[in-house]
């Protein structure tokens, strides 16, 4: 762990926490973590945001990026050496060429998952029951995307991959603490109005694909359900961009002020330009499941929030603001927009998403206010339908 912070049991309560051990300074960075297990997710990576396929780092170059993301091939981007892809490094696998960023991620990737989960010279074919399972949760799960049945399929070859099967099944097992009925919540939110018929053909194309005697409980109707809602509540969603990346370096240059105005005016010109072509879907997008990140509790004045700025899975916690030794270390699952709005609509979105009603001291502060949702909030109600159910997706 961290020796900054350490997850434990929450006073008065049922739940677990994350607490700082000693005082941290705001702008300080709490932990970086690894993932246990990560996934891009499937329509991201079908509209070719190409990432590493074991740590979702952005291939492509910021230029290819830009590129891409403006339908406009002649795009140029001034100040290339400020790209930190190296193409050079990049390798695929040799049975199914998916690519990875580097010889250590393809070789992490073989020893961890992907010996079950490669697909040698069958990538293409439709009636291979991993496609199948794909496909299948392509058509239930249209963008914005919060989930992905590929993080499930690697937790299961995870599994089946390890000489010590019982240590990872109780790696996975700590995320999981839901009853029966709130996970059917969960998955009623991630699947629709038709979840149980569409959870059952996931879960028999699972089984299918990936069926374990050593996992049997988790190709169960029960298991399986559980196992959604574990990856419902506790995936943290994660962004790569080449771009974001490039952008970053580029603001870092030290440059005369009549070029550092040129080199600002056209950034902002072709984000303008980048959002009429490809609206809000900027980056390479998955989620992992995180151990330490999983303990932060939720809070509508957060006081440390999650980043990727080393354009892959390794998730940074920083403090907001001075934390003291003792005092619970505490995330927005919501984005900034919805933490603006009032105590209400959040408690409405919290409980459709995470099946909580938030006692922070925002909101008991607002306790007293009218249980009333204001005009402009009803206009955005149905952009709550496609809340995250992992924490707020976070640009690099």
């Amino acid at each position: 762990l961290s020796p900054s912070s350490r997850c434990r049991p929450r006073p008065g309560s049922q739940g677990k926490g994350l607490f700082a051990t000693r005082s941290i300074r705001k702008g300080d960075t709490v932990f970086v973590e690894r993932p246990v297990v990560a996934s891009q997710f499937l329509w991201n990576a079908l509209y070719n945001y190409r990432a590493c396929d074991h740590c979702l780092r952005a291939l492509e170059t910021a230029e290819e990026n830009a590129q891409r993301l403006l339908g406009r091939s002649s795009q140029v981007l001034p100040h290339p050496e400020q790209c930190s892809i190296r193409k050079d490094l990049h390798q695929q696998c040799p049975q199914c060429q998916v690519t990875y960023c580097s010889a250590a991620c393809r070789q992490s990737a073989w020893e961890q998952y992907h010996q079950v989960l490669c697909l040698g010279p069958s990538r293409e074919d439709p009636t291979h029951p991993l496609n199948k399972l794909q496909e299948a949760w392509r058509n239930m799960h249209y963008p914005p995307e919060t989930s992905s049945i590929m993080l499930m399929a690697r937790m299961v070859a995870t599994v089946k991959q390890a000489k010590d099967k019982d240590w990872w099944i109780k790696v996975f097992s700590q995320f999981c603490n839901k009853t029966a009925n709130e996970e059917e919540e969960i998955v009623h939110k991630l699947l629709g109005d038709k979840f149980k018929g569409q959870l059952e053909l996931l879960r028999l194309l699972f089984t299918e694909a990936l069926y374990d005697e050593h996992l049997s409980r988790w190709f169960t109707p029960e298991g399986f359900q559980s196992l959604f809602a574990l990856v419902g509540t506790n995936g943290q969603g994660i962004g790569t961009s080449s771009l974001s990346q490039w952008v970053h370096a580029c603001d870092a240059l030290d440059l005369p002020m009549a070029q550092r105005e040129q080199l600002d005016a056209f950034i902002d010109q072709l984000y303008k330009d980048i959002e009429k072509e490809s609206g809000e879907f900027l980056n390479c997008e998955g989620s992992g499941l995180y151990v330490l990140q999983s303990c932060c509790n939720h809070s509508c004045i957060p006081n440390a929030e999650t980043s990727f700025p080393d354009n892959n899975f390794l998730l940074h916690l920083t403090a907001l603001e001075d934390i003291e030794a003792g005092e619970e270390i505490c995330i927005s699952y919501l984005d900034c927009c919805q933490r603006d709005r009032s105590r209400h609509s959040r408690h409405k979105i919290l409980r459709e998403n995470y099946l909580f009603t938030c006692s922070c001291p925002k909101c008991l502060a607002q306790a007293d206010d009218a249980d009333v949702t204001s005009d402009e909030e009803e206009e955005g109600e149905g952009e709550t339908d496609d809340a995250e159910l992992e924490d707020e997706m976070t640009d690099v």
